[in-house]
């Protein structure tokens, strides 16, 4: 049985003092592929690193996220970031959205970044990582604008009207940690989404699910995520293992 961590923060300052024995222990788990969302310039190298020392493994994305957006040096960020984007490889723009958790701090400039990077996306023909913190009305009629149509809404903690409504416009949700949280109402309806619309990520080092909560996540935890879904869905977890797969495939066309 193999699995993919659709969203792990591998080049984190988290994992510096074991990231390679991380990996290790979470491939002889069956996790055979990482993506690795960007969140500003300076995590681009550190996740080319990364890509570079595990080719089959290791997958990058590039992006700003939200709460990197400042007025002083977004269009430097965006120009490094667009440099990259033209002389590599990537298999998705992200992680990038709007989060207004912060008191709605720089939410116009927020858009705009996120417009920008909607574009590139476009340009290359890429699935999109959504961040979508207390803006979900918006981050959706952005992309309605936009008309895309392919991508993955990270961490999704919504509704499940927000959850279809996502499912039509094209994108998969993201299914974390958060699933196994006793206070957590996916639960209540998550068996109500056809599985085949679900993906599975970590957000390691962050969001650690139960009975590691608190603690720093990793890949390895992505089997926690599965054991729940399958006692949700009740199939095994084989059966979930190969149905999300065939699913974060349709997304990550480049694989």
């Amino acid at each position: 049985m193999k699995l993919m961590d659709t969203h792990t923060h591998l080049y984190m300052k988290e994992f510096e003092m074991d990231r390679d024995i991380v990996i290790k222990r979470a491939i002889k788990s069956g996790i055979n592929r990482f993506f690795l969302p960007s969140i500003d310039s300076s995590s681009i190298l550190k996740i080319w690193k990364l890509k570079t020392k595990y080719p089959n493994l290791c997958y990058p994305m590039i992006g700003l996220h939200p709460n990197k957006v400042h007025p002083k040096n977004l269009e430097k960020e965006l120009k490094i970031l667009k440099k990259w984007l033209n002389k590599h490889s990537f298999i998705a723009i992200g992680e990038v959205g709007i989060d207004l958790d912060q008191k709605k701090r720089f939410f116009m400039e927020q858009e705009y970044v996120f417009k920008t990077q909607i574009k590139w996306a476009k340009e290359k023909k890429l699935p999109i990582i959504i961040h979508c913190r207390n803006s979900f009305n918006k981050v959706i009629k952005i992309l309605k604008k936009h008309n895309v149509k392919k991508g993955i809404f990270h961490c999704f903690s919504g509704s499940l009207e927000e959850g279809k409504e996502i499912i039509n416009l094209g994108f998969k949700l993201g299914i974390g940690g958060m699933i196994t949280f006793k206070k957590n109402n996916l639960c209540h309806f998550l068996h109500k989404i056809n599985i085949k619309n679900i993906v599975l990520e970590t957000d390691s080092p962050f969001l650690s699910p139960f009975p590691f909560r608190g603690k720093r996540n990793e890949p390895l935890y992505l089997k926690i995520i599965l054991r729940k879904l399958s006692q949700i869905y009740s199939f095994s977890e084989e059966k979930i293992a190969d149905i999300i797969n065939n699913n974060t495939m349709e997304i990550f066309e480049k694989l």
